[in-house]
C-alpha cells in the first residue's frame, strides 16, 4: 500500500509539515517520505540536526518538571506536536500527578496522533487551534474544561516562534497571552536562532522551510530576549544570574558539558509573571 493510500483523511502528505519533520528528527513514525527528505536536505548542510532537536526536547523536559517542583500545576503547550514519548504531561505529572495539560497544534495529524496517545490519560486535552487565534486557544471549552484561569499557568512555546514571521507580531501575542494569566505564571520558550551558524546551514533551513507548511524566522539573542519584556527570567540553574542560554545548558547539572553543537542552534529561558 501506498504512502497516500495510507495517509489520513485531511492530511496533506505532499507537502513537508514541521511537525511531522520535528518527529522525524526525534526517531519517530508519524512522518512521510516528503518531511523525511526534507529533513535530509537540511541534515546534509546540518549534520546535528537530531542534536539540535533533542537539545530542546530536553530543554522543555527539564523545563516543565522544574515547573511543576515550583509549584505550576497548569500547563498550556502550543505547538507541541506530541512525539511518542516524554511529552509535558508525562514530565508535570511525574512530579505532581494532579497537573493539568492542554495541549494545542495547527496541524491535523497530531490531532489524530493525540487521541490515541492521551486515550486514557487523566489532566490533559488536545485542541486544533492557531497560536495566533488566542480566543480560539483560550476560550475553547476543552481549555476551559481543563485549566483554570484564576490560578498560574504555564505557557510553553517551544520551537513555535521560529515559524512566526515579524508580520504576525510573535512578541505582542505572547504578550495578549501573558496579561491573561494570573501573576505566578511562567512563560517557556525555546526558538532557534542564526548567531554564529554558518551561512549554508541556515540557507538550507531556510529554503527547506519555505516549501513546507510553515516557513523558518529564526533570530538572534536580542529578538528572542524581547520574548520575555516585562517577564523576571529565572535562573536557568544554580548559581547562574537570569539569562537566555542554550537548549541543552537550561537545567543541566553541568551546563558546561550540555554545550554542543546542537544545543547552540537556540536560546530558551524560563520567566515569571510577578504582576
Amino acid at each position: 500500500m501506498s504512502e497516500i493510500e495510507q495517509a489520513p483523511p485531511g492530511v496533506d502528505i505532499t507537502i513537508p509539515s514541521p511537525a511531522r519533520m520535528y518527529d522525524y528528527y526525534l526517531g519517530g513514525t508519524d512522518n512521510y517520505e516528503v518531511d523525511r527528505k526534507a529533513a535530509e536536505a537540511i541534515r546534509e548542510k546540518m549534520p546535528e540536526l537530531e542534536d539540535a532537536a533533542w537539545a530542546n526536547r530536553g530543554f522543555l523536559q527539564r523545563s516543565v518538571r522544574w515547573l511543576a517542583e515550583h509549584g505550576v500545576r497548569q500547563f498550556l503547550d502550543i505547538g507541541a506536536g506530541l512525539p511518542t514519548m516524554n511529552n509535558t504531561h508525562d514530565a508535570a505529572q511525574a512530579v505532581a500527578p494532579d497537573a493539568k495539560v492542554v495541549y494545542v497544534d495547527n496541524d491535523p495529524i497530531v490531532q489524530i496522533h493525540a487521541n490515541a496517545l492521551l486515550e486514557g490519560v487523566t489532566g490533559t486535552a488536545f485542541i486544533t487551534a492557531d497560536f495566533r487565534d488566542i480566543d480560539s486557544v483560550l476560550g475553547h471549552e476543552d481549555t476551559l474544561a481543563t485549566i483554570d484561569f484564576d490560578k498560574p499557568v504555564a505557557l510553553l512555546l517551544l520551537a513555535v516562534t521560529h515559524f512566526m514571521p515579524d508580520e504576525d507580531d510573535p512578541w505582542g501575542l505572547i504578550r495578549q497571552y501573558m496579561d491573561r494569566f494570573v501573576p505566578g505564571s511562567y512563560l517557556a520558550l525555546s526558538s532557534a536562532t542564526t548567531d554564529r551558524q554558518s551561512e549554508k546551514a541556515v540557507g538550507a533551513i531556510n529554503e527547506t522551510y519555505a516549501r513546507s507548511t510553515s516557513s523558518a524566522h529564526m533570530r538572534t539573542r536580542e529578538e528572542i530576549e524581547r520574548f520575555f519584556d516585562g517577564l523576571e527570567i529565572v535562573p536557568p540553574w544554580q548559581g547562574a544570574e537570569p539569562k537566555l542560554v542554550y537548549f541543552g545548558e537550561w537545567g543541566a547539572e553541568d551546563p558546561e558539558a550540555a554545550d554542543s553543537d546542537g544545543s547552540r542552534w537556540g536560546y530558551c529561558a524560563v520567566a515569571k509573571k510577578t504582576e
